[in-house]
């Protein structure tokens, strides 16, 4: 079972739909059990990073998801979700991330106007990657984001530029994420998601 994980800081009924229509079998929770049974675990986020951060820790959450990705099972993290997967973000202030990646959050530096909102175009690092077997038209996917993660690591398997590279997709080992919203971006987000459940299965 993929558990879609509750801890108020997430789009999560419209992710759920996107999963399902994708083919994944899915449940919302934030008990600890479910997360302990889940076959892998999807973290959401919508809002700023530190209040999203105090929600995943006043859930009791944070042991049960390490002990997840400790065991070599798969997480996925989505839009805010993906940038919680990092060490740190200077949100509003500076904050410890969950720290499975290596790097970090920073407001964007871009000559285009900020939040970065609406579609633009995946440049793939490695095409050939599985996660992009059903993509058979141009990959235009929907942002909608203030901040960046900035990393030196071999994770980012696509970018987006909006006047700077903007890490879109990364996975390192069972680690992967998206900073887009896959649910809302048309047949190319379903394409994406379709592969993911077969990445993740």
């Amino acid at each position: 079972m993929i558990v879609i994980i509750d801890y108020d800081s997430g789009n999560l009924a419209s992710l759920k739909r996107g999963l399902s229509l994708a083919g994944m079998e899915t449940r919302v929770s934030g008990q600890i059990k479910d997360i302990d049974q889940a076959s892998a675990l999807v973290l959401p986020g919508v809002g700023a990073f530190g209040e999203a951060m105090r929600n995943l820790k006043d859930s009791g959450l944070i042991p049960a998801i390490k002990r997840h990705v400790a065991n070599g099972k798969p997480l996925v993290g989505i839009c805010l979700g993906m940038q919680l997967l990092y060490e740190t973000s200077y949100e509003h202030g500076t904050h410890e991330g969950l720290g499975f990646l290596k790097g970090s959050v920073v407001p964007m530096d871009s000559p285009y106007p900020v939040p970065h909102m609406g579609w633009n175009k995946l440049i793939f690092t490695d095409a050939s990657h599985p996660l992009f077997k059903y993509l058979n038209i141009p990959p235009y996917v929907y942002f909608v984001h203030s901040y960046v993660v900035s990393t030196t690591g071999d994770e980012v398997l696509a970018s987006s530029d909006y006047g700077q590279s903007i890490p879109a997709i990364v996975k390192k080992d069972n680690i992967m994420a998206m900073q887009f919203h896959p649910e809302k971006s048309a047949d190319v987000g379903h394409a994406l998601l379709r592969a993911l459940g077969e990445v993740i299965a």
